[in-house]
């Protein structure tokens, strides 16, 4: 089984894969959706039919003193739809601080294009979001 990371924005959703063991994490995708997160569920509902998936983990986007942003509310509310759309899946949330610096400095030290960077970066946080929740299984073993 399969583990989807998902970096949840208001324009565009980065998505990220484990492989079918659990042990490396792959960028999928990243979906243009402009708030519609019917477009959203739709691709996914396409993933759950190619991949196994037992969990998605998706990050929350808290402040960095830890308080709740404006986007928390919202991604609150999608993670609500993905609940009644895959209620059999497991839903993990992980605190996605940083992840997005992080993206940027990967794609910086790469020499990513400019243009390319923009339809990228939230595959790449998404990637690092389902890592920092799959270091986190592996730590608490």
């Amino acid at each position: 089984m399969r583990k989807l990371g998902i970096d949840y924005g208001q324009a565009r959703v980065g998505l990220a894969i484990t492989d079918a063991l659990g042990i490396t994490v792959q960028g999928l995708e990243t979906i243009h959706h402009q708030n519609n997160d019917k477009q959203v569920l739709k691709r996914l509902e396409e993933i759950f039919e190619i991949y196994e998936i037992d969990t998605i983990v998706i990050g929350m986007p808290v402040n960095m003193d830890g308080t709740k942003s404006e986007r928390v509310e919202i991604t609150q509310k999608f993670i609500h739809k993905l609940k009644c759309k895959f209620n059999k899946v497991k839903i993990e949330e992980i605190d996605e601080r940083l992840t997005t610096v992080a993206a940027h400095k990967t794609m910086n030290f790469l020499d990513v294009n400019k243009r390319k960077k923009r339809n990228i970066v939230d595959t790449i946080s998404a990637v690092y979001i389902l890592e920092t929740y799959m270091n986190k299984l592996k730590n608490s073993i």
